[in-house]
């Protein structure tokens, strides 16, 4: 609504500004310093208000800056003018922008400084007017008629400028109640979606693995339990929102990894980036899913473990279908063989991760960092 009112404000006033240029060049009999002064005040913010109005940009300050200005202009009119012409039916170019003046306060002031200057600016140019008449019976008749005009249009202006921005606001506050509706719909719809597949995963595949467990008595029998507890666990740590579903082969570009990873340092707040070396890559969905999950519990790690010291991310593609993440910081490092059996965050979220689909997952720790290299190649 602001940009409409604008354009109407840059049409309108610039066909005013036209016709009071023409009143001022061809009325005026010389071109003296003053009269130059005069128009050089009106004129060139009047033309920075036309030209902010256009383009969007610095509105309110241009029309600010011309309704203060026309103002002055106003207020040194009986001091430019030639006090031996008098024309009482002849209008001065001036009298042409009042209402330009008002609606150069509608866009720049608040509602109630618009009305002040709706109601006020027709009576200074009345005042103004009279003053270079000496206040003769001639100018009274011909100055009520301007100021009477000027005062109903500048009023109807302005009512016009506050009801169109209440429409807007209005239509606004019902477009943000309809989008929060909709939001805690889909949420509620999202949340009950969630506990279904929760539920069919905790039933198909912990449930089962569980039950192998408990049944296994051989050594075969106990490794396919392992290998299926592993792989229900890779399943509960998948079910977070990444970049495409779960089970999905649509390929991914190496470039929606990237924007991925980048969008979880911005998360953490993390001081790092994420350089991309190599061809343009694409992988199966359900792969990049996985590196994409097993790079976040990397960083997290890194961020964790050693205050993101040093962190840094490379996504590297040297064919079109093999990709490797290495994402390597300068902490501390660890003792892999400190780690406690229930503690899932490596051997679960990137290792297992990794070898559900077919990939490798290195780690190489020390005292100068550690390094964890993601990659993937068909097979």
């Amino acid at each position: 609504m602001e940009r409409i009112l604008a354009t109407v404000a840059a049409i309108g006033s610039g066909a005013l500004g036209i016709q009071a240029l023409l009143g001022a060049v061809t009325r005026l009999r010389t071109l003296d310093a003053p009269h130059m002064a005069m128009m050089l005040l009106v004129f060139v913010p009047l033309l920075w208000m036309i030209l902010a109005c256009v383009t969007g940009r610095w509105t309110k300050q241009a029309s600010g800056t011309f309704a203060v200005a026309y103002v002055i202009a106003l207020l040194l009119w009986p001091v430019v003018v030639d006090p031996t012409v008098r024309e009482p039916d002849t209008q001065p170019w001036v009298f042409f922008l009042v209402n330009v003046g008002v609606v150069a306060a509608m866009l720049a002031f608040p509602l109630r400084v618009q009305f002040a200057w709706a109601a006020g600016l027709p009576f200074v140019y009345g005042v103004v007017r009279l003053m270079q008449g000496d206040f003769t019976q001639g100018y009274w008749i011909t100055t009520a008629f301007d100021v009477s005009f000027t005062l109903i249009l500048g009023m109807v202006i302005v009512s016009l400028g506050w009801m169109f921005r209440q429409v807007a606001s209005g239509v606004d506050e019902a477009r943000a109640r309809a989008v929060e509706s909709y939001a805690q719909a889909a949420a509620a719809t999202a949340a009950e979606e969630e506990r279904v597949s929760m539920a069919a995963l905790m039933h198909d595949s912990v449930l089962a693995a569980l039950i192998a467990a408990e049944r296994a008595e051989s050594e075969r029998e106990r490794a396919l339990a392992a290998a299926m507890a592993r792989e229900a666990l890779t399943r509960l740590a998948n079910t977070e929102a990444s970049v495409v579903q779960e089970g999905n082969d649509q390929p991914v570009s190496n470039v929606q990894i990237v924007a991925e990873l980048r969008r979880t340092l911005s998360e953490h707040g993390a001081d790092a980036v994420v350089e991309e070396r190599g061809v343009p890559a694409a992988l199966p969905g359900r792969v990049a899913r996985a590196i994409v999950l097993a790079a976040r519990q990397a960083i997290g790690n890194a961020l964790a473990h050693a205050a993101g010291r040093g962190l840094h991310v490379v996504v590297e593609s040297p064919r079109a279908d093999r990709m490797a993440v290495t994402v390597q910081d300068t902490g501390p490092g660890f003792d892999p063989d400190a780690i406690g059996e229930d503690r899932l965050g490596i051997r679960a979220s990137i290792v297992a991760r990794m070898a559900a689909v077919a990939g490798s997952s290195e780690i190489r720790t020390g005292a100068d960092g550690t390094i964890v290299v993601l990659s993937w190649e068909p097979s």
